[in-house]
């Protein structure tokens, strides 16, 4: 036979009825069932009072908690936690915020604030994942406000009418200032042309602007000059373009894109004026109030000023040295010159290129300071050459 199990609760019964039917004396009773006769008397109490519910374990937990937070800070950070700019905030962000902007308020530590948010299921649990090299590819120097603007379109998406919602991003890659977001509807450069040229108006020039290779920002023609590329060329902007497949060597935007699909787009607006409505409020939060952990739980206007270099009133034409031939391009994309024809990209349509020979029937096809290709005449065929 299996040995009879008992239990805590059928001692006490059993210890009750003892004591009702006086077998024993008291202390004896208490010896047996092998606790003190103040516990014995305690049971017995409980008892007389509260019949068998008198005997259930009871907690040994404290009734007053000296150090508890007060009900009135749990409040204000659930209240701060359920804001739509807060929805991905953790502890840090929230108490950082608080410090900031309401100094007066006795803020918790940040893991009193992760347990107030714990216990109220705001949290989500995050698995660590496993880190991976960091990419090679040479980046611009980025120590300081406006060397180097990041450019993206974030993944499409429909608002509640059926409209596409393509939004298009431009940040300060030191500051992580968010300098544009808007709703557009096509990765078309039209639509893209006059948020660039709002941006440099407002905000000045940058040194360099990065980009992935999709359209507007690159193609196939010769130096994978698009009207994108053409525009940052005339104004002395350095185009960086990561290496095809890895978004990763644009990491700092396409983490603002995650956030910015979190707090924003989940779900999508019912159309694209409410949804630019939303790209402005999360726009304004992420510049000014929204505390970044790469800045020291700072916003990013704390680090951002505009470029001294500004938005020129009308597009100098590129200066070449006096060995190179200049000719301009027709129509179709084409330059004339040695003797010979060479095909340099209809985006570059009606402008003007510089040639250099570097030996022999190779020359050097240049817009700006932008390297457009290299023509090799000494090779037959009976098709116009194209910069490559």
């Amino acid at each position: 036979m299996p040995w009879r199990e008992t239990c805590a609760m059928d001692e006490r019964v059993k210890f009750i009825g003892a004591v009702l039917e006086e077998r024993d004396a008291f202390t004896e009773i208490c010896r047996q069932y092998g606790i003190s006769t103040n516990v014995g008397y305690k049971l017995k109490r409980r008892y007389e009072v509260e019949g068998l519910a008198g005997l259930i374990e009871r907690s040994r937990a404290p009734k007053r908690h000296p150090n508890q937070t007060p009900d009135a800070v749990v409040e204000r950070i659930l209240e701060l936690k359920r804001r739509s700019d807060f929805k991905t905030a953790g502890p840090k962000k929230l108490v950082a915020w608080l410090q900031r902007f309401e100094p007066s308020f006795p803020v918790p530590a940040p893991s009193t604030v992760g347990v107030i948010l714990e216990r109220r299921g705001l949290t989500e649990r995050r698995y660590r994942r496993r880190g991976v090299a960091r990419h090679q590819h040479p980046e611009a120097p980025d120590a300081a406000p406006n060397a180097l603007w990041t450019i993206d379109h974030k993944g499409e998406f429909w608002t509640g009418n059926g409209r596409r919602c393509v939004p298009l991003t431009l940040q300060d890659h030191f500051s992580r200032y968010l300098l544009k977001v808007h709703a557009t509807t096509s990765t078309s450069y039209h639509q893209l042309e006059p948020i660039l040229r709002a941006a440099f108006t407002e905000f000045g020039l940058p040194d360099a602007i990065r980009s992935d290779n999709g359209t507007p920002f690159a193609s196939r023609a010769p130096g994978g000059l698009t009207r994108f590329g053409v525009l940052l060329a005339q104004l002395g902007i350095r185009h960086e373009r990561i290496e095809p497949g890895h978004p990763e060597q644009n990491g700092r935007h396409e983490r603002m894109h995650r956030t910015l699909k979190a707090e924003t787009a989940r779900p999508p607006r019912a159309t694209i004026s409410e949804q630019q409505r939303a790209f402005w409020q999360y726009h304004r939060f992420h510049n000014d109030e929204r505390p970044h952990e790469a800045l020291g739980l700072r916003p990013p206007a704390d680090f951002y000023t505009s470029s001294e270099r500004t938005m020129p009133r009308r597009i100098a034409l590129p200066e070449y040295g006096d060995n190179t031939v200049v000719r301009r391009v027709s129509d179709k994309g084409i330059i004339a010159f040695a003797g010979r024809q060479a095909y340099v990209g209809s985006r570059l349509a009606k402008e003007l290129v510089g040639a250099v020979e570097l030996e022999r029937g190779v020359w050097r096809i240049e817009y700006y300071a932008v390297l457009v290709g290299h023509v090799d005449f000494g090779v037959s065929s009976k098709r116009i050459p194209a910069a490559r």
